[in-house]
């Protein structure tokens, strides 16, 4: 792609870790020196987004079969919405198909190493949170 936005969900959320900002901050952190990305924080449906700002694709990852039932049905829903909006889904190296951010929080919370799983400014910010030394 040409350009790509990554975009942050602006959504209160028990299960997420870190505020919607927070967020916004360490994914441009990240990708800092890709100069086509993006990070934008957005609220509501993800296709009205992407209308607004000229996005035509939007890619998804899938770990397992049953991350593909779920994504379908978005896939399917986003469609009816906004039928100019499609999506493409990617699937990760076998290595890491077991990963979820549930379960990289859990490890972490439990005093394991999830440097193979994050970049190094999500890991401090991980141990900060946990107020342990990264």
């Amino acid at each position: 792609f040409e350009d790509v936005v990554l975009a942050v969900a602006q959504r209160p959320s028990n299960n997420t870790m870190f505020s919607a900002d927070q967020r916004v901050e360490m994914a441009r952190e990240v990708v800092r020196n890709y100069r086509n990305v993006t990070v934008e924080l957005f609220d509501g449906l993800l296709v009205s987004f992407a209308e607004k700002r000229g996005i035509h694709v939007l890619v998804r990852g899938i770990r397992a079969y049953s991350d593909f039932e779920y994504e379908f049905q978005l896939a399917s829903m986003n469609r009816h919405l906004a039928p100019d909006v499609e999506t493409m889904f990617l699937t990760p190296d076998e290595d890491y198909g077991f990963i979820s951010s549930t379960l990289v929080k859990e490890v972490a919370r439990l005093g394991g190493d999830v440097s193979n799983f994050v970049s190094q400014r999500v890991q401090q910010a991980i141990a900060h949170r946990y107020g342990e030394e990264a």
